[in-house]
């Protein structure tokens, strides 16, 4: 399958707007499993698309940046990585190693790129603000998002029209010379998401909730282990009788999802009562200190009365 220059333009329409949308919009869609999902559909197969997101998603987790710091391009690595995977035949696991990871890495250097180009229209506003230029403020503004579309759109539409052969070759390698390279990237892109989540783990409170982390995991696996065993008693019946059909699903997400929400409910709600208790708490004790204090105040005009008195 080859990539249509409609596919290409709109690929690259798309990496664009996922750096504009976490500049000017902030809309969510740019996230890897968006990314999965609308990459998927642009190339006919979105159910490869959200496998990939998703696992880029999970895998970029725990990464955060802070302050002004660059971060790694997940989203055009999820655009890159669908479209390969599913013009070229590739398998997902393989690439999200092979194609989504480092393009994701090597794409913050065109960040870092991006970013000084910006700096042009940044000088500009600040001529606009001294001018009292409101207009000018407002174009300068949005023209400085450019540079960021660019870093982006340039790089992935090089790779959708000039990289296809070579992704095309190097999957009939993967596919045989070099298979056990592809089972090795496929044994990694399978663990990538487990990686991301433990990174998250390291910088969330887990021994503060260690309690609801073994709760949701026991939860989890019974669900799994129950879901499955039906799912199988299901389809043996199906297979033995004809008149059987009834349909068994898996273990819903959503269904983990809910049960994950109902937790952060409850521990949001003992927080913030928390929160409303610790002002009535403060005040109280600050009414106990004052009466304290009225209290040692009138024990020495007592004594001073006393010795007057003497």
């Amino acid at each position: 399958m080859s990539f249509t220059i409609v596919q290409i333009l709109l690929l690259t329409a798309y990496s664009m707007y996922n750096i504009y949308d976490e500049l000017q919009m902030n809309s969510s869609l740019s996230q890897p499993v968006w990314a999965g999902m609308i990459s998927g559909l642009i190339m006919g197969d979105m159910k490869t698309g959200l496998v990939i997101g998703a696992a880029l998603q999970l895998t970029v987790l725990g990464v955060g940046t802070f302050g002004g710091a660059s971060k790694i391009d997940a989203n055009s690595g999820t655009v890159l990585a669908t479209a390969f995977s599913i013009g070229t035949g590739m398998k997902a696991a393989t690439a999200i190693a092979a194609i989504g990871v480092p393009v994701a890495a090597l794409l913050t250097s065109f960040d870092i790129l991006a970013r000084f180009a910006n700096t042009y229209f940044q000088h500009k506003v600040d001529k606009d603000i001294e001018n009292f230029n409101y207009k000018g403020i407002e174009r300068h503004t949005i023209m400085g998002a450019l540079p960021w579309c660019l870093s982006r759109g340039i790089p992935v539409f090089l790779a959708l029209a000039l990289g296809q052969g070579v992704v095309k070759t190097m999957v009939t390698y993967l596919n045989g010379d070099l298979a056990w390279l592809n089972t090795g990237l496929q044994t990694a892109g399978a663990t990538l998401p487990a990686v991301g989540f433990a990174i998250l783990l390291h910088y969330l409170p887990v021994k503060k909730h260690i309690a609801y982390l073994i709760l949701g995991f026991t939860i989890t696996a019974l669900l799994s282990t129950v879901f499955t065993n039906i799912q199988a008693l299901g389809t043996g019946l199906g297979a033995a009788s004809k008149a059987f059909t009834t349909t068994f699903n898996a273990l819903p997400m959503l269904a983990i999802a809910l049960i994950g929400g109902a937790f952060a409910i409850l521990e949001y709600k003992k927080s913030m009562a928390k929160i409303t208790a610790a002002p009535a708490t403060n005040a109280a004790n600050s009414s106990d200190d004052e009466d304290e204090e009225d209290d040692e105040i009138e024990d020495a005009n007592g004594e001073v009365d006393g010795d007057e008195e003497e």
